[in-house]
């Protein structure tokens, strides 16, 4: 009796293999439920639209038949329903277990572990201040930033690929800042749209534990409960609040306390119009942060942990994309379109541009930074560097340093 293939699913990450020598799709669980990363050769990407929850293994079978023309197919089905498996990249009751595990793991944790460590920059202490120690030594000594500092953005890519607009955004932080409260405002890759992902869990890197501020994580989540995702998953592996808690810390040291909050897209109002704050949640918690803000004022200072376009194969575009160059040399104009409405304090002008063809740029970094310019309206920024960086041979990521005052 034929038996039904379950689904393939359909939040994982899908990307043209980067190694030559290995061709095909890449996949990977971009909520880390699974470590494992496939890639499955072109023949086999064929087939996986047959995972679906609806074709059997006789329509795999035959359809394998006819794409590799051999009659016993029967391993090859094995292996790759078997790699589907045992990665969790299939909805079924072997990644719902999964799943169930990471979720508790995560609740039971007192800490958000540093989940990036040892990969996108060193998991020990010694390690880890002297690659940090490497960013800043070509800045020369830290600028003296001048009264009416509200925040700065820096980049969330890879520090090894952003280090220059890290440093120059975070050289701005002297002595001065050490005892305010961070408020962290980061790109939720993966986190439901129109929400913000709280936590109270202190966070920690190689160099100790940055402390967060339940105070203020108890007040946004009275002031706004149906707008937040209290003790968000997402914060397990997301990279956008981690990597600015670890330069920080390298700044000041472990004793920081932070505000981490995970920003969800705007999508609704990116796909259907009208402005993210028509969401009565969202104009809610905007409300929320700009009263925290007025409040506190003297005592936060924020930091953007955003990216800007994402262009090239990797992200669905037709094209090879090169940094600085051909295509991206007009994606580098529209993004300083996008930095003049930014640097202007100009809420609304810059939410209208990333509408536009349904943000075509990809700007994973628009709703920290609508929802910062909505809470601190009187902010104004600097940009102090732009720059585009090859994520891979043919996939581009822009950024930049950015430093806002009143």
């Amino acid at each position: 009796m034929a038996e039904t293939l379950p689904q393939l699913r359909m939040d994982l990450d899908f990307m043209p293999s980067p190694l030559r020598e290995r061709p095909g799709l890449l996949i990977r669980d971009p909520y880390h439920y699974s470590d494992a990363t496939l890639i499955i050769p072109p023949v086999l990407v064929q087939v996986l639209s047959l995972f679906d929850g609806q074709a059997t293994d006789l329509d795999l079978r035959a359809a394998l038949v006819q794409l590799t023309g051999e009659l016993d197919v029967t391993p090859l089905v094995e292996h790759l329903r078997s790699a589907l498996n045992d990665a969790g990249f299939l909805d079924n009751e072997s990644y719902h277990r999964l799943r169930e595990q990471r979720h508790r793991e995560f609740a039971e944790s007192p800490t958000r572990l540093a989940a990036h460590a040892g990969s996108a920059y060193p998991a020990s202490p010694a390690d880890f201040r002297e690659v940090f120690d490497g960013y800043f030594a070509a800045a020369g000594p830290i600028e003296a930033a001048s009264d009416g500092l509200l925040g700065i953005a820096a980049p969330h890519v890879s520090p090894e690929g952003g280090w220059e607009s890290y440093r120059d955004a975070y050289r701005l932080l002297g002595p001065q800042y050490k005892d305010r409260v961070f408020a962290i405002l980061g790109t939720s890759h993966y986190g439901a749209p129109q929400r913000f992902g709280l936590t109270r869990k202190n966070f920690a890197t190689p160099l100790g534990e940055a402390r967060t501020e339940r105070g203020m994580v108890d007040f946004l989540a009275a002031q706004a409960p149906a707008a937040i995702e209290m003790e968000d998953y997402c914060h397990s592996s997301e990279h956008s609040i981690e990597f600015q808690v670890a330069f920080l810390q390298h700044l000041y040291g472990p004793d920081i306390r932070i505000l981490p909050i995970l920003c969800g897209s705007y999508a609704k109002s990116l796909y259907e119009g009208g402005m993210p704050e028509d969401d009565p949640n969202v104009a809610r918690f905007l409300a929320a942060l700009g009263e925290m803000h007025a409040r506190e004022k003297g005592g936060l200072l924020w930091v953007l942990g955003i990216d800007m376009a994402h262009m090239g194969q990797r992200y669905g575009d037709p094209f090879a994309a090169v940094a600085d160059r051909d295509e991206m040399a007009a994606v580098a104009r529209r993004d300083q379109e996008r930095i003049e409405r930014i640097e202007s304090g100009d809420a609304s002008g810059f939410w209208e541009q990333v509408q536009q063809n349904r943000d075509d740029l990809k700007w994973c970094g628009s709703a920290p930074v609508y929802t910062f310019l909505k809470a601190v309206p009187e902010a104004r920024a600097r940009t102090l560097r732009y720059q585009q960086w090859n994520i891979d041979p043919q996939s581009v990521v822009s950024f930049a340093a950015m430093a806002f005052r009143e």
